[in-house]
């Protein structure tokens, strides 16, 4: 029986004021009888659009019939055949511009919360899985290295595995997950949930080697050298960009990636780990993708009393989910919308004390599309923050480019790779995610990480 209700059942989460004081998740996710109740609103097409929106094709409207059957297991297998990472998709994941974007029930109402239903299957095989020995691949003979252990990696080294390759991932910091890691913050996707995705590939017997920095502690060269067959390269692109501005390098500014690395990967929120972090009373945060977001609503749960997106064009226009903007409001951040920093003021000692600003207005649009912000003449006035968050984007680490003989970039300045299979132009070298493309999402760099594997596996057996 089919739910024709129009909207999504709603999302159970923690009151915004409660929650913009402490790290535990927004989100406290579907019950039972909502996951049924949401799954019998799909329509089960025929033609199967929202997996057409799936950049790793999980089964989307066949998981969906199970959860609706109450058949939840059997639901997380189906989605299991295609994704690695499940629970992290399902909190993560842009939905609304992939699967549920191409959702049928979303043409006159709200498409089906397919997120929402991922995330609700792998929470409850979590949480009702009996720990049982998993049965790994028969071997065959062949080894891969995998650079990097983000979402590229996770997915290139999860479907490699299955495939009965011997695969090595190497990350150079001290805790696997990458940008899952230290990118994401707790409330948003728990680290145990990632911690637990990345022991289920261990126990597929998936290696990690921690604190290996390829291209510094050893090249892509030498790991051929060591045996490897083919490497993916899935290093991302976790460099922080600024604006170049005078007073940047005062005390109290940041990027995002110190930021939220000291936040999520060190636990700076937790007093126990003694992790050196600035507590700020008023903060700027610089921006308007979910990096932004995430820093900011971190800053208000470090103790911040009043936090600011400063944002150079409209709301029409900000780049970050519409959920993360919602979650961001509710909690009491500040949108400082159509204004540009041009300058950060400090003290004697060089510590943040202002955040010089000019108005903008929006003009024609530009390459991206989006109306092309222009600065209002004499319209310069001062933020007072004692600290300001650079979140503008990232730039590509070139470590591997300039350690490896005969590997191209692109015309990004990332590592050149066709984009369908993650090939390079070096023999047995394939790359994806965001260290081809630039900075991306989770998803796609996840779908790139499987097209590589799929790449790998048909150039080891012609070989």
């Amino acid at each position: 029986m089919i739910n024709l209700v129009k909207e999504k059942n709603p999302m159970p989460e923690q009151d915004p004021m409660v929650r913009n004081k402490n790290f535990e998740e927004v989100a406290t996710g579907y019950t039972e009888d909502m996951a049924v109740n949401e799954a019998m609103r799909c329509l089960q097409c025929r033609k199967k659009p929202c997996t057409t929106g799936c950049p790793v094709k999980v089964q989307i409207p066949e998981f969906i019939a199970k959860v609706a059957e109450g058949e939840f297991e059997e639901a997380y297998q189906i989605i299991s055949t295609t994704s690695s990472l499940p629970a992290i998709c399902g909190r993560v994941c842009p939905q609304e511009n992939q699967c549920e974007g191409k959702c049928v029930q979303g043409v006159k109402g709200e498409p089906v919360a397919i997120g929402r239903l991922k995330r609700f299957v792998a929470d409850w095989h979590r949480t009702h899985s009996v720990d049982e020995e998993v049965e790994q691949s028969e071997g065959n003979g062949h080894k891969v290295a995998v650079v990097g252990s983000g979402p590229a990696g996770l997915a290139c080294a999860g479907d490699l595995i299955a495939k009965g390759y011997d695969v090595t991932v190497f990350e150079s910091l001290h805790k696997e997950g990458g940008v899952l890691a230290y990118g994401i913050p707790e409330f948003r996707l728990p680290k145990a949930i990632v911690a637990d995705e990345i022991s289920a590939l261990e126990a597929k017997g998936v290696k990690f080697v921690n604190n290996a920095v390829i291209g510094m502690s050893m090249t892509v060269d030498e790991l051929f050298q060591d045996g490897y067959e083919a490497v993916f390269v899935g290093t991302g692109a976790g460099l922080p960009q600024f604006m170049s501005i005078p007073g940047e390098n005062l005390l109290g500014v940041y990027s995002a990636n110190e930021y939220l690395t000291r936040i999520n990967l060190m636990k700076a929120y937790k007093p126990e780990y003694d992790t050196p972090i600035q507590r700020s009373k008023r903060v700027a945060v610089i921006g308007g993708g979910n990096v932004a977001m995430d820093a900011a609503r971190c800053a208000k749960r470090m103790g911040a009393e009043e936090v600011y997106i400063v944002y150079r064009r409209s709301m029409d226009e900000i780049p970050a989910r519409k959920e993360e903007i919602h979650h961001a409001m509710e909690e009491g951040i500040q949108f400082q919308i159509l204004t540009n920093p041009v300058a950060i003021h400090g003290t004697e000692d060089a510590r943040v004390i202002g955040l010089e600003c000019v108005e903008m207005e929006l003009g024609e649009p530009d390459a991206s599309g989006r109306r092309r912000p222009i600065e209002k003449k004499n319209s310069n006035f001062i933020l007072e923050v004692d600290a300001v968050i650079m979140a503008i984007g990232t730039r590509l680490n070139k470590l591997i480019l300039d350690t490896t003989e005969n590997l191209n970039a692109n015309a990004k300045g990332g590592i050149g790779a066709d984009e369908k299979t993650g090939a390079t132009n070096h023999q047995g070298i394939f790359a994806g995610g965001d260290a081809v493309t630039g900075a991306a999402t989770v998803i796609l760099a996840m779908g790139a990480g499987k097209n590589a594997a799929d790449s790998i596996d048909k150039y080891l057996k012609s070989s």
